[in-house]
């Protein structure tokens, strides 16, 4: 058994997906696949139940996750305890934040030439106990975390887009008001995967006295967009405001599809003494991922 079976094992029990963990950890779905194999061999246990359209984890999968999460984090205490702090920052965020961020640290990289700044990709729970436990330096995330160990600082506030195919009925149009959408159905991933999509979208009908009219879930192992494709009636929200192939993107007319975007550090990390430049580049990032957002916090 090594740690970075564990890595994809922990990968696909999160995503519920070989193809979706396969593009989070940066390999191929046959490698990950066959890694997971290795390590049920190994092991002499299923963890997944596979089918040609989802994934399930067994009750020995189960019982392996959180020892399988605790052995990561070991890995992450041991090269932080080695790490020379004054030399490098890590920046964690989802892909959704890659284009600003890379933005941002090379801004940062030109003022601090000597300092290494990561960025790595993290799921949700993952940046925040990265940031917890000194793996990342800070994370950035939709919404907010309540934790006494943690500071959270708002950078901005991200208009959300409505994405639909162009064979959809409101495709034409540059914008959209809720009560148009309300009787077309609404197609989103689950709600224990995207709480806080789930909680905005409530709240902004509510707002305007509606309710969504929901399609069935977005499966795990599914793209949005091709949904989207599949059944041209349907509509979706997204965070990015890339289009894909066939997929027209509207905005909400009265601007109520909003959600804070937050930085998050440890509590007393920007005040930490002896480390005046590895503060000083924290706060640089921070002003320069919030910086030309078009929106006020």
């Amino acid at each position: 058994m090594e740690l970075r079976q564990l890595t994809y094992f922990v990968a696909v029990c999160d995503e519920l997906s070989f193809s979706r963990a396969a593009e989070r950890t940066f390999i191929s779905q046959s490698a990950i696949s066959h890694q997971v194999a290795r390590l049920e061999r190994d092991l002499g246990a299923a963890l997944f139940e596979r089918s040609t359209r989802t994934v399930t984890i067994t009750e020995a999968g189960e019982r392996l996750l959180p020892v399988a999460r605790q052995m990561i984090d070991l890995e992450k205490h041991a090269y932080a305890a080695v790490r020379d702090p004054g030399s490098r920052v890590r920046l964690a965020a989802n892909m959704s934040f890659a284009r600003r961020s890379l933005s941002a640290i090379a801004e940062v990289r030109e003022r601090h030439p000597d300092v290494e700044i990561e960025f790595v990709i993290k799921n949700f729970q993952q940046r925040v106990d990265a940031v917890v436990s000194g793996d990342v330096d800070i994370a950035l995330i939709r919404g907010t975390v309540s934790d006494p160990r943690l500071r959270v600082e708002q950078l901005w506030v991200e208009e959300l887009v409505v994405a639909v195919s162009e064979k959809h009925p409101l495709a034409g149009a540059s914008e959209v008001d809720l009560r148009e959408l309300a009787s077309h159905p609404l197609i989103l991933p689950p709600q224990k995967q995207q709480v806080l999509l789930h909680s905005v979208i409530r709240q902004a009908f509510a707002d305007v006295d509606a309710v969504p009219r929901y399609g069935s879930p977005i499966a795990a192992d599914h793209t949005a967009a091709l949904e989207l494709i599949n059944h041209p009636t349907t509509w979706t929200v997204l965070y990015d405001d890339q289009p894909g192939p066939a997929i027209a993107l509207l905005r909400e007319r009265n601007g109520r599809l909003r959600v804070p975007v937050s930085a998050v550090v440890r509590t007393h990390a920007l005040q930490e003494s002896g480390a005046g430049e590895r503060v000083a580049i924290i706060r640089d990032l921070m002003a320069r991922l919030g910086a030309g957002t078009g929106v006020t916090p």
